[in-house]
């Protein structure tokens, strides 16, 4: 997994007037949770963009003070109206307990169905996993090479060593769909 590096502040003032304070010196409220004790800390709005604004799935270096952490993003909030971010959650990891997350889908190699006149579609791009965080890929990358017209790739169809699929099973990652010119091509060949 690719990985960030964040230099976060302890905070000692909590609530929300302390939180709005903070967001207007261009700072970003954070709490990190897991296997020790949870901290609050704050970080330049600045200094997370890359962070925020990524499809990637990320792991991050922690420093907040004296104490460093590898953690992932759990959850981020942002203003409803204005959409600048509020808030972030993040979750310690360690190579003991499995943590889950969201990894991006690519897909390579040209569909057999695309040559036929279908359309390649990706209806997930993100599959949600769960497993140690030093087995967790950057991104799953399905070959769909051979795949034929109207056929799919459902989340039980990906096998990755060392991880669980959270995402439901019968859920359609990929799929080749029939085309209008595809189906009127197939009829006209099956009437002669």
């Amino acid at each position: 997994m690719k990985t960030f590096d964040l230099v976060g502040t302890p905070r000692s003032e909590y609530g929300k007037k302390a939180a709005k304070a903070f967001r207007k010196e261009n700072l970003v409220p954070c709490n990190v949770y897991g296997a020790g004790e949870s901290m609050t800390f704050n970080v330049n709005v600045d200094d997370v963009r890359k962070l925020v604004y990524t499809p990637d799935t990320l792991l991050v270096n922690l420093t907040i003070g004296e104490a460093k952490k590898i953690a992932i993003v759990k959850e981020m909030q942002f203003h409803p109206v204005s959409g600048n971010l509020f808030h972030i959650d993040f979750q310690e990891v360690n190579d003991k307990k499995p943590v889950t997350v969201a990894l991006p889908v690519h897909l390579t190699g040209h569909a057999e169905g695309v040559k036929a006149g279908g359309k390649l579609s990706l209806d997930m791009k993100k599959v949600k996993v769960n497993g140690i965080y030093t087995a967790i890929p950057e991104d799953i990358l399905l070959d769909v090479t051979n795949l034929k017209l109207g056929r799919k790739i459902s989340v039980k169809d990906i096998v990755i060593e060392g991880l669980t699929m959270v995402s439901p099973a019968d859920a359609c990652v990929a799929q080749v769909r029939v085309t209008r010119g595809a189906s009127e091509a197939a009829a006209t060949e099956a009437a002669e």
